[in-house]
C-alpha cells in the first residue's frame, strides 16, 4: 500500500480538480475530473459513456496528476494504480455523500446507484513535488 505525506495528504484534500489518464489501443487518453482523496484512494465520478469508463473496462491501470502550476512555485502529487469500478452498495453510498457534500455540480444533478458509476484509483504508485 503507497502511504501518503500528513503534507500531501492535506494538499490533496484541498483541492477539488485533477486530471486522469487511461488508454486504448495504446493511445493515451487524459481528461480533468473532479476528484476527492479518500482513505488513501483518489475516487472520481464518470459516465457510463465515457471514453475514460470504457478504457478502465479493458484496462484498470490509470494515472492521475493534482497540482497547481505557478512560476517557481509548482506543486503536484502524481499517482499510478489499478482503477476499481463502484456502481452501487455500501462504498458507492458513501462515495456519493462525499461528493454530494463537496460539489454543487453533484446536488444540482443527482444520481442513484447504477445510473453513474464512481472510479476507485488505488495507489501502487506516486510521486509529489513542492509539497512543503
Amino acid at each position: 500500500m503507497t502511504e501518503f505525506t500528513s503534507k500531501e495528504i492535506t494538499f490533496l484534500e484541498s483541492m477539488e480538480e485533477a486530471r486522469i489518464a487511461t488508454s486504448h489501443n495504446d493511445i493515451p487518453h487524459v481528461k480533468p475530473v473532479s476528484f476527492v482523496f479518500h482513505r488513501d484512494a483518489i475516487l472520481v465520478a464518470t459516465d457510463y459513456k465515457t471514453r475514460t469508463y470504457e478504457n478502465i473496462k479493458v484496462n484498470s491501470n490509470s494515472g492521475i496528476v493534482v497540482d497547481i502550476y505557478k512560476h517557481g512555485a509548482h506543486k503536484a502529487v502524481c499517482v499510478q494504480g489499478p482503477v476499481e469500478i463502484i456502481e452501487n452498495g455500501p462504498d458507492f453510498e458513501e462515495y456519493y455523500k462525499i461528493f454530494y457534500k463537496k460539489f454543487e455540480w453533484v446536488r444540482k444533478d443527482p444520481w442513484k446507484e447504477n445510473e453513474a458509476p464512481f472510479l476507485r484509483i488505488n495507489p501502487k504508485n506516486k510521486i509529489s513535488w513542492g509539497i512543503n
